[in-house]
């Protein structure tokens, strides 16, 4: 009888877990669809308010690390519950307005630094 109710409490627990596990991964998806669309309103001109407007605010630390970068979670690529930069769309200013968006711009706008 103490097995059958140890093995219910078992169960129970697995059920629950999955269920939150689930509804933790719909929710990121769900987060990454939004971004991604609002991404896509972003052009080239706009100032950091109108994107902050459209965005909301970007990953917690990259806005103070690189003011001239707000990276944006666009991707879930791991389901690990981290966030990398490769998960990520940034926005790139120069003199308060965007200059560029996505991966690509900021790649060559890193290294025209170098050049």
């Amino acid at each position: 009888m103490a097995q059958r109710k140890q093995f219910r409490c078992d169960m129970k627990r697995i059920f629950l877990s999955s269920f939150i596990l689930g509804l933790m991964l719909l929710l990121v998806s769900c987060e990454t669809t939004v971004n991604r669309d609002n991404a896509a309103k972003i052009k080239t001109g706009m100032t950091k308010d109108e994107v902050l407007a459209v965005m909301g605010e970007p990953i917690k630390g990259e806005r103070y690390c690189m003011p001239d970068v707000f990276f944006y979670y666009t991707d879930c690529e791991w389901h690990d519950g981290m966030i990398t930069r490769d998960e990520c769309t940034p926005i790139v200013f120069e003199k308060g307005k965007v200059v560029g968006v996505g991966r690509a711009f900021y790649k060559d706008y890193r290294q025209k630094d170098w050049k």
